[in-house]
């Protein structure tokens, strides 16, 4: 396999996979078996670009890869001109049932492919420039005419947030006083409002008082924030924003109560994208099986049962990949072999020549065995561990000594700290013992 990709982004790769991560860029290239996805994908984002909205589900065991492919589409979709925000849903951090608290997790990880996160600022800031260039394109207002570039500012404010307006008039008036302090210098006026427009509670009351607005964001005025965000992201010429919200099997962990309202808070979301308040939206969750099968997850919620409803009964290669929940079908032997030799050969640009000859495509296939063998042949939840051990202990080392042949020289030893708690349980029963690699290993 040849690889064109940048050093910088090869490098990223490489590094999080030696930790033992999923990497923040460059998933293209690591995409194995993703190929079945990517033309449905393409066009729900071109829809979205065109003003439409998508929700879309993504089930699988975990080790299957949804953080993987929810990565993948982000990148896919910034390349498309996208933000895009990732949110890890959890009841202390980001309880899905406080729907402020989920913006706020949007917006302090909001991303484009400029701008890591928090890309808040940069968003806003850019998109002014953009008022004033229109204003200026119109020619009838002299680039010297500060008062009135900014009175014609305020009025393509007014006009493009018209519809946002209407449901958060805070969200135009807390814009109009940002503008309004970054203008006069008023350094911490205009942190305490961006921080207002992010959604951070307790910004100070005198800061709230001079901009003309109150109190914090509530459950209730988060979707007008969210819908003021969308419109401002379009109208600075992104396409359109995606968010992810990873990890909604959690649910099932939190008290009755709680889930329940979690659980109706996702029905309502949904219920909103597919109304057509968030033009520019796409809207990705990921769960397992069990949290959308189980009568602790979605089935405790008919009306939100209904609305993930997809027959998998059929053979998984017949899945649609249009469905608005679809499946992923977890790692083979023999895809867990292409994704080493992928990886192998990314490593292998730039790196000492040995790589390929001494790592070869027979040495990946006995290390593939010997990693899913100490997780119980369970080949499914092995990726993670298979490719920081190819990478660390294997790759890192033939790049590093010359001598180092790791046929005779290492022999794979998995230590209960290396594992997460799934990997740890298909461990389970197995003894813990070297696995030698070695010759009549």
């Amino acid at each position: 396999m040849t690889v064109e990709i940048s050093e910088r982004r090869r490098r990223e790769v490489v590094s999080a996979l030696r930790g033992g991560t999923v990497p923040q860029t460059g998933l293209d290239v690591l995409a194995v078996g993703l190929g079945r996805f990517e033309q449905a994908i393409d066009e729900e984002l071109d829809a979205v670009a065109a003003g439409g909205a998508v929700f879309k589900a993504v089930r699988g065991e975990y080790g299957s890869g949804k953080t993987f492919f929810s990565r993948w589409l982000v990148e896919r979709a910034r390349r498309a001109g996208f933000a895009s925000a990732e949110v890890q849903i959890s009841e202390t951090e980001t309880p899905l049932h406080r729907l402020e608290t989920v913006y706020r997790r949007i917006t302090e990880n909001l991303a484009t492919a400029e701008f890591p996160p928090s890309a808040l600022r940069e968003v806003i800031d850019g998109w002014f420039y953009a008022l004033e260039q229109d204003a200026l394109a119109t020619g009838t207002i002299d680039e010297s005419d500060t008062a009135g570039l900014s009175s014609a500012v305020d009025a393509l404010l007014e006009r493009r947030l018209l519809a946002v307006s209407q449901t958060a008039p805070a969200f135009a008036t807390a814009l109009r006083g940002y503008r309004a302090a970054v203008l006069t210098g008023n350094v911490a006026q205009s942190e305490g409002l961006l921080g207002w427009l992010g959604g951070q509670p307790h910004v100070a009351a005198e800061v709230r008082r001079a901009a003309g607005v109150r109190g914090d964001l509530d459950h209730f005025g988060a979707f007008g924030f969210l819908q003021g965000l969308i419109a401002v992201l379009r109208d600075s010429g992104y396409a359109g924003l995606v968010v992810v919200l990873d990890e909604v099997e959690t649910l099932q962990r939190v008290r009755g109560d709680v889930r329940d309202k979690a659980l109706n808070a996702l029905r309502q979301f949904i219920d909103e994208v597919h109304s057509g308040r968030f033009p520019g939206l796409y809207l990705l969750i990921t769960g397992t099986p069990a949290f959308f099968e189980g009568t602790q997850g979605v089935q405790r919620l008919a009306p939100l049962a209904q609305r993930l409803a997809v027959d998998f009964t059929t053979d998984s290669k017949f899945d649609s990949a249009r469905a608005v929940q679809i499946r992923l079908p977890g790692f083979t032997h023999d895809s867990l072999l292409e994704l080493g030799g992928r990886v192998r050969d990314l490593y292998a640009v730039g790196a000492s020549p040995r790589i390929p000859v001494i790592v070869d495509d027979a040495y990946i296939a006995t290390l593939a065995t010997a990693v899913a063998g100490r997780l119980g042949g369970k080949v499914g939840v092995a990726p993670r561990l298979f490719l920081k051990k190819l990478v660390a202990d294997v790759l890192d080392r033939v790049d590093q000594h010359e001598d180092f042949d790791p046929r005779r020289d290492y022999a794979l030893t998995v230590s209960d700290v290396e594992l997460g708690d799934i990997e740890r349980q298909a461990a389970a029963g197995v003894d813990d013992i070297d696995l030698d690699l070695g010759p009549g290993g």
